[in-house]
């Protein structure tokens, strides 16, 4: 068994020791898309993290998508390093090597690779342009070209029900997103055992930087969420379901009503642990301010505006060794 010496990296019973359920089936076939609205809003003001059930998904979709995975990052390491994301440029896309990447560098290494893409496109600039896809598994690129569009049209769907819950119209920020910033990333974190810290985890301490993302994980577990006690709270795996949270976006365009929330992953499960988490922001160029319904006399605007991709092209550099220097 794994033994956690820091204190700071037990979860713990708290104020909500669970992460809600949403039923989104009524939002999805659009019977009953408010009520759907109303409880995915009062999660966001409290939690910032739900499950959501009757999804639409396929699940032989999501189950090929797992065994695609589970196959990628099962090769040798010299062939998924030909797919580096160092050599996607500004488009930073590709496969991400251990501690490439690290979400909260002034405390943790991340322990843990990563595959990216997303909508192709041929001309190159930051987070667009040409996948870098790999030859082998055969029907890799197939399923998972398949597997972006499914979660972009899911996606969609609940971000109209979050303009819903702020009594704006369902269709509010798809003026902003008419070519979003999306990433599909491919997850595998190894088991960590013995003497576990801080200073090396699956994934650190970190708020999402987009708007809203859409988590598939395994059986094993590891995802923990900190609530307003600062405690955490263990989002344990929940058969048929994605895992749901905003991101810094909702938070500036909501005024702080609805807060992004920090999480991380520690896989202490003694297996490989691996998750499909979908990342949906906004164009690049598109402005985030704080919505009229979120700005009232005793509570004006705490954001001045500032563009997607300025926010999010920061939280990368921040993130990436690689990027530490110009391109």
């Amino acid at each position: 068994m794994s033994m956690l010496i820091d204190s700071s990296l037990e979860s713990k019973p708290t104020s909500f020791n669970e992460i809600p359920i949403v039923d989104v089936g009524s939002l999805l076939d659009n019977s009953n898309p408010l009520k759907v609205a109303h409880q995915i809003g009062e999660i966001c003001e409290n939690i910032g993290f739900l499950y959501i059930k009757n999804h639409g998904v396929s699940q032989a979709l999501i189950a090929e998508a797992y065994a695609l995975t589970k196959e990628f990052f099962a090769l040798p390491y010299e062939e998924k390093n030909k797919l580096n994301i160092i050599n996607s440029g500004p488009t930073l896309r590709g496969y991400i090597p251990m501690y490439a990447e690290n979400v909260d560098p002034n405390y943790t290494q991340d322990f843990k690779e990563c595959f990216d893409f997303g909508l192709h496109c041929e001309e190159v600039s930051p987070f667009f342009g040409p996948n870098l896809m790999p030859e082998r598994p055969e029907r890799f690129q197939a399923v998972f070209e398949q597997y972006h569009t499914t979660m972009l049209e899911l996606a969609r769907k609940l971000i109209s029900a979050i303009a819903l819950s702020l009594d704006l119209p369902a269709d509010y920020f798809e003026k902003l997103q008419r070519n979003p910033i999306t990433i599909q990333r491919l997850l595998h974190y190894p088991p960590q055992t013995g003497e576990i810290t801080v200073k090396e985890i699956g994934i650190g301490a970190h708020t999402d930087y987009g708007f809203l993302t859409i988590l598939s994980q395994d059986e094993n577990g590891g995802l923990q969420v900190l609530n307003r006690e600062g405690c955490w709270v263990n989002a344990s795996p929940v058969a048929d379901t994605f895992v749901v949270n905003i991101g810094d976006l909702v938070q500036t365009f909501t005024n702080d009503r609805f807060v992004s929330t920090m999480h991380r992953v520690i896989n202490t499960s003694g297996n490989e642990r691996y998750s499909l988490p979908f990342f949906i922001d906004l164009d690049f160029d598109a402005e985030v301010n704080v919505v009229p319904t979120c700005i009232s006399p005793n509570h004006p605007a705490r954001y001045a505006t500032y563009t997607c991709g300025q926010h999010k092209y920061k939280r990368f550099v921040d993130s990436y060794v690689h990027l530490q220097t110009a391109f």
